[in-house]
């Protein structure tokens, strides 16, 4: 279904959420942004967690809070070709200058070269890149998620229609 902030659908479990996160792993390519947006457990890392599953990265995705930014590599023997950069700006939204703490992360210099998603990034990351997709998740009273896709540019729409059913 499309309404104003773009196509949506929902994710009845928290096993849902993350398949849908490799289903968006299938559509992604190396220079990617990906933001990822929502309240507190909306569910933003377990689609991380996802699209990790789906570009078969090395290791566990986990909320990367505390260190800010992971590079996942990709793990050549289970298909990975691709690195995943997880970042959470969560408490970059308390510092004096966010842009510029997100501009200290040099997220430019992988951005190229790999998928990068960033968790609580809304209005801090869109510079990095004129063509990104943004995945806002509102987690309901009966923990279902609903998930909205806004692409911005480029041949987002196509790609975001892709992951919507009709």
């Amino acid at each position: 279904m499309t309404g104003v902030l773009g196509a949506t659908r929902v994710l009845a479990t928290v096993e849902q959420t993350r398949d849908f996160g490799k289903a968006l792993a299938a559509v992604l390519r190396p220079g990617d942004l990906v933001v990822l947006t929502g309240p507190l457990g909306a569910g933003k890392t377990v689609v991380a967690q996802g699209v990790g599953a789906g570009l078969h990265v090395r290791g566990d995705v986990t909320s990367p809070t505390f260190v800010i930014a992971r590079v996942h590599q990709p793990d050549p023997a289970r298909g990975g070709t691709v690195p995943m950069v997880h970042v959470d700006a969560y408490r970059l939204g308390n510092v004096p200058d966010p842009i510029g703490e997100v501009d200290a992360l040099d997220l430019d210099a992988t951005l190229e070269d790999s998928v990068t998603l960033v968790e609580w990034g809304e209005g801090l990351v869109e510079q990095l890149s004129d063509e990104h997709l943004e995945v806002h998740l509102d987690r309901r009273d009966d923990d279902s998620r609903v998930v909205s896709l806004i692409p911005r540019g480029g041949d987002w729409p196509a790609r975001a229609a892709s992951l919507t059913p009709a």
